[in-house]
């Protein structure tokens, strides 16, 4: 049984805590927060020490480190988590600059470090089996993607602040998703943004509201929306085109009860936000590093997180320009 160091207690801290102590093969032994105060009372919850970092990396047990802190300590943590000798899982985005996280990528292939980026979507059962059905050739080549990411409402202008701006925070999801169907990184960039549902999320320097398009080397598109909110839940799909037909992956409601009666066809809400729709995905990923700990290659490394960065930072430039940008 492998030995986890978690750094973060905060919301995704907790998800991957209950996710490790439920692996059969993982054993949660320390937690890590700059609040001392959150890192114990997540300990208590599931049997950890609350621990200094140093002590963490210092403690030979350990064999894992999941990095879930916020996104500036994600590629200082990561080296030193790899430099001690340990296995990272270090949540998205990797770094907020792209120079940074290929420097660091560097230093880690130099280590021989084994690191698993968290871009938990692709793990997700739903658009998992879209992307094993779609590599069988179910609609022939793929022609064109499209990619729905809406958040059911805004996050409060304190996030968006410390956020490093939709494409980053938000969009980088789907520039990951684009990349891993398409087969390919796209070569151009074109995007537009508008703040339209708070006004606070413009004070704050950032956009709610983006259009993306992407094009591959042989002339492939991929058009992504993003919005901080939909009115109507967490709205996430796909569909992929090609000569045969549409793969698609719809909406995840919280049950699948319809009633139907004279004024029309009811159904239950859309699951309400990532923690529920991606339960599943953020299970498979935690069972992803399990097997990383057992010598499996990492399914998404940092170079799969390095050219997710390069094309956020292409949108951000795209949106200010209006022209179409290179990642």
């Amino acid at each position: 049984m492998h030995a986890i160091a978690l750094i973060g207690a905060g919301r995704i801290g907790h998800i991957h805590a209950a996710n490790v102590v439920a692996h059969p093969g993982l054993r949660l032994k320390h937690i890590v927060d700059c609040d001392p105060a959150a890192a114990t009372a997540l300990a208590t919850v599931h049997g950890a020490i609350s621990s200094s970092l140093e002590a963490a990396l210092a403690d030979p047990d350990v064999a894992g480190v999941i990095v879930a802190s916020a996104t500036p300590s994600h590629v200082p943590l990561t080296l030193a988590a790899a430099n001690a000798g340990k296995a990272v899982l270090c949540e998205k985005p990797f770094g907020g600059v792209t120079a940074t996280a290929r420097d660091a990528t560097v230093r880690l292939n130099q280590l021989g470090a084994h690191v698993l980026i968290g871009f938990n979507r692709r793990f997700d059962p739903h658009f998992a089996g879209l992307h094993v059905r779609l590599r069988a050739g179910e609609i022939g080549p793929l022609e064109a993607l499209h990619l729905t990411s809406h958040d059911p409402a805004p996050p409060p202008a304190d996030y968006i602040a410390a956020s490093g701006g939709l494409f980053l925070d938000m969009a980088i999801h789907d520039f990951d998703m684009a990349r891993w169907l398409l087969g390919a990184s796209p070569e151009t960039v074109f995007a537009a943004g508008s703040c339209l549902v708070d006004p606070a999320i413009g004070a704050a320097g950032d956009i709610d509201t983006a259009r993306i398009v992407l094009r591959s080397a042989d002339g492939r598109l991929c058009s992504i929306s993003n919005s901080r909110r939909s009115g109507y839940g967490y709205d996430q799909r796909i569909e992929a085109y090609g000569a045969a037909g549409m793969l698609r992956v719809g909406n995840v409601a919280a049950n699948r009860v319809e009633r139907w009666d004279a004024s029309g066809e009811h159904a239950a809400t859309l699951q309400n936000f990532f923690l529920d729709r991606y339960a599943d995905a953020y299970r498979a990923e935690i069972g992803q590093f399990a097997a990383v700990l057992d010598g499996a290659v990492p399914a998404i490394t940092p170079h799969d997180a390095v050219a997710a960065l390069e094309l956020a930072e292409a949108a951000a430039r795209s949106a200010r320009s209006g022209c179409v940008e290179q990642p």
